[in-house]
């Protein structure tokens, strides 16, 4: 492999030339296939000229031989594509792209030795005033050609039709140009038009007139080579290009380049930069200099490097105008109707490329062609179905992220499950992953959902401000997704059969079952995660549905009264369990009962459904640790009824109660649940006493009242929480004072009291917290704590400013 005309690598070259020729025309690789074809042609001289001349690239050997293994790789794919189904060729897609970044790899490295050959011919010459003078004539023929040049570091031309990026390009300018900042992220999903976007920021006049010709553009990819990225500026300036040996090397020429051309302001765009290229940044991040911005596109937010600016999709106007443009309708848009084009570009999402990729496979085509493609998906049919550059653009995100980080991966794909359009809330996410993959720690659900949002494949909405606060509280987190990443996930649930899939999605329309359920094609499933959708017109009615695996089932409904399924009764394996109700009153269930049919269930999350529905059955569910009831109608559905809460629910953990405003009282037989660590009540806000026998759950270690503005006192009783170790009242304006014990908390580390208003002063006993480390409060009740934090040496006082919190009047997501 010293010689890169040795014999296995110029017989693998040819190979593939071979194989590329043989299927040129396969249809749907045919953009993939040009561009690997265009770099073989040129490739072709170069390795028949190293190959005749026996030229030796020593120090590159590892590299080719890796090239060399994907060449190979490259072949086989050919070979496969050439002989499967239209359908399953738009697999092979990516790791066709991969063949051909390799591809243009070898060919750098190509580049690289010619100028390395070029430079020992002239170092042998023996006339130094010869050398001398052809290497600045070199200089001078470099530099009057230099926006010639189309190396990586060359500013990409924007398209000549670019629309809605006015805002964004004078919103990024202004984020760019702040003082202090000398590196900004671009982020968004494949396809939104992030290189377009840094293109024509380069382009911009006031750009121009700032850095004058110190712009320089350097497409990195996912893998990123330091070495390559600093000949190519060296290249892009007319300098003579360095013989660099390794990264290390690399960094003091870096260094070096930018203490040059940083004399004047300079703009560096890194452009598709891929998770795992951190260190790429911090190179260049560590080299702050005067006048020195660096604007990088990328999926992934890259939160260590700043906040970074998130690029929306295109509005209706802008979409319909770039759809225009790219099915090059002009003067023949009277022959396709403003309806049609319409309902093409909703199915686009915004997405410039799909808007583009789009336009162009129906340019020129006939109304009959648009038409049936509408229809399609009017059936339930994928755009990325049918447009495989849009899928492969899509999927390598996804690609990129099953291969560093499987589990979050499986993460994504679980939200194409849920409805379109609506906020899914943290708190189910968090319930459902934790018994389909053992994640039973909740934040480390709510990461998974912060690295999804940092790749840009979801949207975390956090409805509070103080909400990023790790305090366990995620009540108010909720997750959005754009329609276009919903469909990347469907479509990823869809590659298998209905009967092996994973996760099952249920939608019903009135009574219409699924054709495949009401034939009962399918007597089992192997589905862990169920998902069943039902409308205003369900009657209740079911048919039987076999699901053995089934782990956590989601049943949605819009009607006032709802049954649940009989055939829940053979849910052996089922954890969790979550009802949501979107009627406009809480929905009665009239057979709550049935959850005592499935002894396995660990988990129940319950949304706008009457509690005292289900109070007058008793029922015993001895595996339940968590029971979470928001927005549901208790009154008072916990002590009235035959059942009786510490026998329905003898070893229950954690129980949250959040938004149920009919709630004036804790029934006294909470008390009772002697196994609970964690009791949250929040936004409740008819809640006006605890019981008085709150301090027999001796083993609650979380206390959090947050935002029940009626409650007004709080029971003396709590003394005896002696393992407690977080207490959150803030937001309960009504309470006057603390008990006066409650320095007998002797675990307490962890006090939230912003907002209590009333609140005019501590007991003395606050003196003994020993434990207590944090107290989050507001610039008033901070004043209470000064005469004592002399004393309390170990504990950090952290004020937050005032927030008005009115969430509790537009829960949106219903």
């Amino acid at each position: 492999m010293a010689l890169i005309g040795g014999e296995g690598f110029s017989v693998t070259f040819w190979t593939l030339c071979d194989s590329v020729k043989q299927v040129k025309d396969a249809l749907m690789i045919k953009s993939q296939l040009g561009d690997i074809k265009s770099t073989l042609d040129s490739l072709e001289p170069l390795i028949k000229e190293m190959a005749d001349c026996g030229k030796e690239l020593g120090d590159q050997g590892e590299e080719l031989e890796s090239l060399r293994v994907k060449m190979e790789e490259g072949v086989e794919i050919i070979r496969k594509c050439s002989k499967v189904s239209r359908f399953k060729k738009y697999k092979y897609g990516n790791r066709l792209v991969e063949l051909s970044k390799a591809l243009q790899r070898l060919l750098g490295i190509l580049k690289v030795q010619g100028i390395r050959d070029v430079k020992k011919a002239l170092v042998s010459v023996r006339n130094v005033g010869n050398v001398v003078q052809r290497i600045e004539e070199n200089r001078v023929i470099q530099n009057n050609q230099s926006a010639k040049i189309q190396g990586w570091c060359a500013v990409t031309e924007p398209p000549t039709i670019t629309v809605g990026l006015d805002v964004p390009l004078r919103e990024l300018k202004m984020k760019l140009f702040t003082d202090g900042v000398s590196m900004v992220i671009l982020t968004a999903p494949g396809g939104c038009g992030k290189t377009t976007l840094a293109a024509k920021l380069c382009q911009d006049a006031e750009i121009k007139d700032t850095f004058k010709s110190n712009v320089f553009f350097v497409t990195v990819s996912n893998k990123p080579n330091l070495v390559l990225i600093v000949q190519e500026l060296h290249h892009r300036t007319g300098a003579v290009v360095p013989d660099i040996q390794s990264e290390v090397t690399a960094v003091s020429w870096l260094q070096q380049f930018l203490k040059q051309t940083g004399q004047s302001p300079m703009l560096l765009v890194l452009d598709d930069v891929w998770t795992g290229s951190e260190f790429i940044l911090e190179k260049f991040d560590d080299l702050k200099m005067t006048d020195y911005k660096i604007l990088v596109t990328s999926r992934f937010a890259f939160p260590r490097f700043g906040s970074p600016y998130h690029l929306e999709c295109l509005s209706n106007a802008d979409a319909m105008a770039l759809f225009h443009h790219a099915a090059s309708l002009g003067d023949r848009s009277s022959y396709i109707s403003a309806d049609l084009s319409q309902k093409i570009v909703e199915r686009c999402m915004g997405f410039p490329l799909a808007i583009t990729v789009l336009g162009r496979s129906l340019c020129g085509q006939p109304t009959e062609i648009w038409e049936k493609r509408v229809l399609e998906w009017s059936k339930g049919s994928s755009v990325l179905e049918t447009e495989h550059d849009l899928l492969n653009c899509l999927q390598s995100s996804l690609d990129d992220l099953n291969e560093e980080k499987p589990l979050i991966g499986k993460c994504f794909i679980d939200l194409g499950l849920f409805p379109e359009d609506n906020r899914i809330p943290a708190a189910v996410l968090i319930d459902m992953w934790a018994e389909l993959y053992d994640i039973h720690e909740d934040i480390s659900s709510v990461i998974n959902l912060y690295e999804l949002a940092n790749r840009s494949l979801v949207n975390l909405v956090l409805t509070r401000k103080d909400s990023k606060d790790s305090d366990g509280y995620y009540s108010e987190h909720f997750v959005t997704q754009h329609d276009m990443l919903r469909e990347l996930a469907i479509q990823q649930m869809s590659q298998e059969s209905l009967q092996q899939r994973m996760r099952l999605s249920i939608d019903i329309c009135g009574d219409n079952l699924p054709m495949w359920w009401k034939e009962q094609n399918y007597q089992s499933f192997i589905a862990r995660l169920v998902l069943i959708s039902t409308d205003e017109e369900f009657s209740s009615t079911w048919k039987n549905l076999e699901l053995p695996e089934a782990e956590v089932l989601i049943l949605n409904f819009h009607t006032k009264y709802y049954a649940l399924p009989e055939f829940m009764k053979k849910m052996d394996k089922l954890k969790t369990l979550v009802l949501t109700s979107y009627s406009t009153s809480p929905t009665e269930l009239n057979n709550a009962q049935l959850v005592d049919s499935v002894p396995s269930i660990k988990r129940i999350r319950l949304e706008r459904i009457s509690i005292p529905s289900i109070s007058r059955y008793p029922i015993q569910l001895k595996s339940l640790k968590k029971i979470s009831l928001f927005m549901c109608s208790i009154g008072q559905g916990f002590g009235n009824g035959s059942m009786h809460i510490s026998e329905a629910f003898p070893n229950l953990v954690e129980m949250n109660i959040d938004y149920c405003n009919d709630l004036v009282e804790l029934p006294h037989q909470l008390c009772d649940l002697i196994q609970l660590k964690k009791l949250s009540v929040t936004n409740s806000h008819k809640l006006s006493a605890l019981p008085e026998d709150i301090g027999n759950l001796v083993n609650l270690e979380l206390l959090r009242l947050r935002c029940c503005t009626d409650l007004s006192e709080l029971p003396s009783s709590i003394r005896n929480l002696k393992k407690l170790n977080l207490f959150d009242i803030s937001d309960c304006v009504s309470i006057k004072e603390l008990p006066e014990d409650i320095g007998e908390l002797c675990n307490l580390e962890r006090l939230n009291m912003q907002q209590c208003s009333r609140l005019n002063e501590l007991p003395s006993s606050v003196l003994d917290l020993a434990r207590l480390k944090e107290v989050t409060c507001d610039e008033e009740t901070e004043i209470l704590w000064e005469p004592f934090l002399p004393y309390l040496t170990n504990m950090h006082v952290k004020v937050v400013k005032e927030e008005i919190n009115l969430n509790w009047l537009h829960m949106s997501h219903f």
